[in-house]
């Protein structure tokens, strides 16, 4: 029923073809992006920066990085986490290869915490 009220099927005058019409209420909400980008080393943080202040939720790869230069991975996660950190936004390591950023708008859901937990 609620499909049927979302997608209805109407008739074109004279032609006799079928098309669905889409309820777009609700589409006027802000489009996110999510950019995928590669950490080579420690010039590269700003511009992830940017990013992340720009509103973007930012998966980045630290791969070369880790296996070529440790110390300026660290120096590089933690210039990354303070920035995200001074604007509300939140870090988490995906593996050991990848880092997700998100802005304020995003939360990162680390497992089942009081306000997800089902109501009983």
């Amino acid at each position: 029923m609620i499909f049927e009220s979302i997608f209805r099927k109407e008739e074109t005058a004279g032609e006799g073809e079928d098309f669905i019409e889409v309820n777009t209420e609700g589409e006027d909400r802000k489009k996110v992006n999510i950019r995928i980008e590669t950490l080579n080393d420690y010039r590269d943080v700003e511009e992830v920066q940017k990013m992340l202040r720009e509103g973007n939720i930012v998966f980045l790869r630290i791969k070369k990085i880790r296996e070529r230069d440790l110390g300026e991975l660290k120096r590089s996660v933690e210039r990354l986490r303070k920035t995200s950190m001074a604007m509300n936004g939140d870090i988490i390591g995906i593996d050991e290869d990848y880092l997700i950023l998100v802005p304020p708008f995003a939360k990162i859901f680390r497992g089942q915490s009081e306000e997800m937990k089902p109501v009983q």
